[in-house]
């Protein structure tokens, strides 16, 4: 089994070796998964719960103090299933993976996806603020009222771009997964790139790409779609280089973004400060 993981695209984070000491971790549990959409949910499920990575607990807060988990994936086959507004799941790569696996949909959202995933198996009503999160909330003045109040305070506070995310494959199947809290102080009920189809996760008979940044110019741009269309003409390095640098010019945002094929070969490439990554079998 061949496993890239990646951590989000950011600031340089605060305890950058043991992060990358987790991620390791992460990629050697994907690889001894049994199938590739084992691979991403056990390189995936560490992280999202790990207040290190902004992912389930401990992640990004929204404009009214709740914090909201998103996910998406897809098999080379074209398998998929995502989650958005979830409260209460740590594991939303799990409930993309219900959606996937267990209905008709591509992607369902809010309670009906939170029910979904709890009558799957699931944990929900988790508690995924953390003293540290609920101290930064509360440090940047959140605001009462109606939605306009809240609109005018997000203008002033939005920001992050981290993520997590995984591709693995054992030279047959492949898939790509993402999974994040989003974006710091977004509105409350803001859904990013992360559950959107081309955006945030792709796969195909040509590879498949897991995209962290920032939502809304990664969205617009549709980043993990081009990276695995660019695999049609570039391996897996170049493909992550071009992807970026098109997705650069385009929109002038900030991203990352790790690119597998079915060979096992690995594209990484960022634009912001900082991406860690690790992969199995390790080259």
């Amino acid at each position: 089994m061949h496993v890239v993981v990646h951590g989000g695209a950011g600031s340089p984070p605060e305890e950058p070796a043991e992060r990358q000491s987790t991620l390791a971790a992460a990629a050697s549990s994907g690889g001894e998964a049994e199938s590739p959409l084992d691979a991403v949910r056990a390189a995936i499920r560490p992280l999202e719960r790990d207040p290190a990575f902004n992912a389930g607990v401990g992640g990004a807060v929204q404009s009214d103090g709740v914090v909201r988990t998103e996910a998406g994936l897809l098999t080379d086959d074209g398998t998929t299933g995502a989650a958005c507004g979830l409260t209460g799941v740590a594991h939303a790569v799990d409930a993309a993976a219900t959606v996937a696996t267990q209905t008709p949909h591509v992607l369902l959202a809010g309670d009906p996806a939170v029910e979904l995933a709890a009558a799957n198996g699931v944990d929900t009503d988790e508690q995924l603020l953390t003293e540290r999160t609920r101290g930064r909330y509360a440090d940047a003045d959140p605001p009462d009222g109606n939605v306009a109040d809240h609109l005018a305070w997000v203008r002033d506070h939005f920001a992050g771009t981290d993520t997590v995310g995984a591709v693995a494959t054992d030279g047959d199947r492949l898939v790509a997964a993402t999974s994040t809290a989003g974006r710091w102080f977004a509105l409350a009920g803001r859904v990013g790139d992360v559950p959107q189809l081309g955006a945030g996760f792709f796969a195909d008979e040509r590879g498949g790409a897991s995209v962290t940044g920032e939502g809304e110019a990664i969205a617009r741009f549709g980043l993990a779609r081009r990276a695995v269309e660019l695999l049609s003409t570039f391996g897996p390095r170049q493909a992550a280089e071009e992807a970026l640098a098109e997705f650069a010019d385009a929109t002038g945002g900030r991203a990352g973004l790790v690119v597998l094929d079915h060979a096992g070969h690995v594209g990484t490439e960022y634009n912001t400060d900082a991406m860690q990554t690790a992969r199995t079998p390790r080259e």
